[in-house]
């Protein structure tokens, strides 16, 4: 399966995900080779063996009786004592089972109800369904067929039914009862999610377990980030019935926010204790050379100016004015080179990774503007030569940039990352729903210190053109066909 993309997990589980061979009938997983049936009553195949096992001795009695085949009538009994026997084995059968069944539920319910952990009972069998059908019509990539058809995703989601939730959902979330949640997962999860697909993607490859983050709406409209985890049905009738554990780690993320918030304060603290040291030093080191500058210029303005100018005079001040002047030139460029950025590391990199990555960076912006990103990458993507970090800056900045230009919009906030091979050369476009940039200014949106946005600097996209410059690679912008901005950036790939 090859053509199935790894799922995309901001918390990865260590557990193997994908443990089955896939073979067979057009390289699907198992659950969708075999054939679709509901799981029977527990009792029912010993129901049935009970009528059987009761039956055939009372018929064979019943034919004995009716035929006179044994004058002395022993062989009637004989079947009547069979019969009996029999039905008591059987009624000791289905008691022992009863009994077992109701100390499995019990032991069910012990765990369901009373661990100290949110689980959730879900119905994906529409889910299950459309994820076969797309698969059997030859659709290998789930996540780029969804990038280019959200609407169709959604309407998904909201075939994914809640059955059930356990105590403790409750009483972790404060709900008055179950009603709370039952009903579409799409009422409690929002447009911003970037999950559910991961969901399809995991299902369609055959995947045994799954865990992700995602942030969901509680009871009380609030949102909240949970980690959830699922063994997923290899079977097609367990898709029925999904078991999904959620933990709640709003308050943990909460406090990783205050000490990321106080480290990047110490951060810029520290910035502009080392700028303030390195100002003074820079000063300390240029005015010496300016105030010979100035001294040596007014000495030969003084030796011009006499009635007998003495020019040989001015002429060595003049000197002297251009040596200092060249050793302040050379402080600035001790200077600019201390602070210029250290070499590029270039190595092959994997841009829908890259991608990824950058996407995690900025999740939290992201969804506090309202905007979902939908990633599209054609299959086998080359590496490609170039600095990680820079790479995932240009990615962070074009995303960033596209979700506050949709954030006062109306309607749906899609961004769109497609990665496709041209040539030789990779090309990504970031594409928004927004309002657009209009032509008059495409030309300009590079240039450092122009920005479209009120308060902005104009540095970010002035930075992604000088990365995108260093790679050798080429950055524009137009018109997206839904009528918002697409940026395009292309890098070449190794030579060779």
């Amino acid at each position: 399966m090859s053509g199935m993309r790894q799922v995309f997990s901001r918390w990865p589980s260590l557990a193997q995900t994908s443990h089955q061979q896939v073979t067979g009938d057009d390289d699907l997983p198992a659950w969708m080779r075999a054939p679709a049936s509901r799981p029977a009553d527990i009792g029912a195949g010993d129901l049935a063996a009970a009528g059987l096992s009761v039956g055939i001795p009372v018929a064979l009695a019943f034919l004995a009786g009716s035929t006179g085949a044994s004058s002395s009538g022993v062989l009637p009994i004989l079947c009547g004592i069979l019969a009996l026997l029999a039905a008591a084995a059987t009624a000791a059968h289905l008691m022992a089972l009863r009994r077992g069944r109701r100390s499995a539920d019990r032991a069910f319910e012990a765990i369901y109800e009373r661990s100290g952990i949110s689980i959730w009972r879900e119905d994906w069998t529409a889910v299950a369904d459309a994820v076969a059908a797309l698969r059997r019509d030859g659709i290998v990539d789930i996540e780029c067929h969804f990038a280019s058809h959200p609407d169709e995703l959604r309407a998904l989601r909201a075939r994914v039914i809640i059955t059930d939730v356990n105590a403790f959902t409750l009483e972790e979330t404060g709900a008055a009862a179950k009603d709370a949640y039952l009903g579409s997962l799409d009422r409690l999860l929002p447009d911003t999610d970037q999950t559910f697909v991961q969901w399809l993607v995991a299902f369609g490859r055959g995947d045994r377990f799954f865990r992700s983050e995602a942030h969901i709406l509680g009871a009380d409209g609030r949102e909240r980030d949970v980690l959830f985890t699922a063994t997923l049905p290899q079977e097609r009738a367990a898709f029925a019935d999904v078991i999904v554990t959620s933990l709640d780690v709003t308050a943990f993320k909460r406090a990783q926010a205050h000490l990321a918030a106080a480290d990047t304060e110490l951060a810029r603290t520290s910035r502009i204790t080392t700028v303030g040291a390195l100002s003074a030093s820079i000063a300390h080191e240029v005015n010496s050379p300016l105030a010979a500058i100035v001294a040596n210029a007014q000495a030969a303005l003084r030796w011009l100016r006499r009635a007998e100018p003495d020019v040989v005079e001015a002429s060595l001040a003049l000197d002297d004015v251009v040596s200092e002047a060249t050793r302040a030139r050379d402080v600035v460029a001790r200077t600019r080179s201390y602070l210029s950025n250290a070499p590029r590391i270039v190595a092959p990199i994997d841009l829908v990774q890259a991608a990824r990555d950058a996407n995690l960076l900025v999740e939290r912006e992201i969804r506090s503007h309202g905007a979902t990103i939908h990633l599209a990458a054609e299959e086998a993507i080359p590496p490609v030569p170039a600095d990680l970090i820079q790479i995932q800056q240009i990615f962070v900045n074009l995303l960033v940039n596209a979700a506050q230009a949709m954030a006062d919009a109306p309607g749906r906030k899609d961004i769109t990352i497609a990665i496709r091979r041209f040539a030789a050369s990779v090309v990504v476009e970031v594409i928004d729903t927004g309002p657009g940039i209009e032509p008059e200014r495409r030309a300009r949106i590079f240039e450092p210190f122009h920005s479209t946005k009120v308060g902005g600097m104009g540095m970010g996209l002035a930075i992604c053109r000088n990365l995108i410059d260093a790679h050798g690679g080429d950055i524009w912008v137009d018109a997206a066909p839904t009528g918002g901005a697409a940026f395009h950036f292309m890098l070449p790939l190794a030579h060779g």
